[in-house]
């Protein structure tokens, strides 16, 4: 599918621009107003991106339909295009994006900042992996 494919590279790019102005350390990105605010706009894209990627999939292999983002992560499990710990991640970035886009709570920077020096790019690259097997 088209669509899947162009979202793939658009994840990929944004995983670049990420990586080209991600802090270096946690005391930079709490400091750093604008590095942070495009980090976290980054972030939120991403995990956009994949929510839709998780739809796209799911309509044309004409699985059941999701009843919200999180369930889409769930059907894929049941379907065996992604594993229970990628599930789980991807459910876990769909929360931070949404404390983020909707500014629920507090924002623990340090969650944020591993996300971005440690765990998005390796479940992201695992989400689009296994998406390309489909």
């Amino acid at each position: 599918m088209k669509r899947i494919e162009e979202k793939i590279k658009e994840i990929k790019e944004w995983m670049d621009e990420l990586k080209e102005i991600a802090p270096s350390d946690l005391d930079e990105y709490i400091s750093n107003k604008e590095k942070k605010a495009a980090c976290e706009r980054y972030i939120e894209k991403i995990v956009e991106a994949v929510t839709d990627i998780s739809f796209f999939v799911i309509k044309e292999k004409k699985w059941r339909i999701p009843e919200d983002d999180g369930d889409a992560f769930s059907i894929l499990k049941e379907n065996k295009l992604i594993s229970e710990d990628l599930t789980k991640k991807l459910k876990n970035a769909k929360g931070m994006r949404n404390i983020l886009a909707h500014q629920y709570g507090e924002v623990d920077d340090q969650i944020i900042f591993d996300a971005i020096t440690e765990e998005l790019e390796d479940d992201v690259n695992e989400f689009i992996k296994s998406v390309k097997k489909r």
